[in-house]
């Protein structure tokens, strides 16, 4: 798999370990930056990050910041992607199963790197249930405006 990363100053170090994790599973990490803890915007990394998740030019997203939440905002503004930010395992089931979230951001500031770890497994081999969620995702990506 092709496992797109970015994070923001917050989040370096994190994507650092979380990218060396990765390979370690066998996939393929296309870094998006930022690389280092100088003060950076999120957005400048997580919007191309979703793009190339949204283009399949990669599988899925992993996106880094302080709290999650920007990384999560910034990447749904791009059509096709669900992002979903998680701080257990059970959301992160639950967005692969169903929301077929194809983008997991997380906190450095609030969970911790065995945490993401754990969460990130989950997330990396759980398929969509489809079915009646299906039809829920479709709902989104019908729906328009910011």
């Amino acid at each position: 798999m092709k496992i797109a990363i970015a994070s923001d100053h917050a989040g370096f170090n994190y994507k650092e370990e979380i990218s060396k994790y990765i390979k370690s599973k066998g996939h393929q990490v296309l870094d998006f930056g930022t690389y280092s803890e100088d003060s950076v915007d999120y957005p400048d990394f997580a919007f191309p990050a979703a793009e190339a998740v949204a283009s399949l030019v990669a599988d899925y997203g992993v996106l880094i910041c302080g709290t999650g939440i920007g990384m999560s905002i910034v990447s749904n503004k791009v059509t096709g992607i669900r992002a979903a930010l998680c701080t257990s395992t059970y959301m992160a089931d639950m967005a692969r199963k169903h929301n077929n979230a194809n983008i997991i951001c997380f906190g450095a500031r609030t969970t911790t790197i065995e945490e993401i770890k754990k969460m990130l497994d989950v997330f990396l081999s759980e398929d969509f249930l489809g079915d009646r969620h299906m039809i829920r995702v479709e709902k989104i990506h019908n729906l328009t405006g910011n």
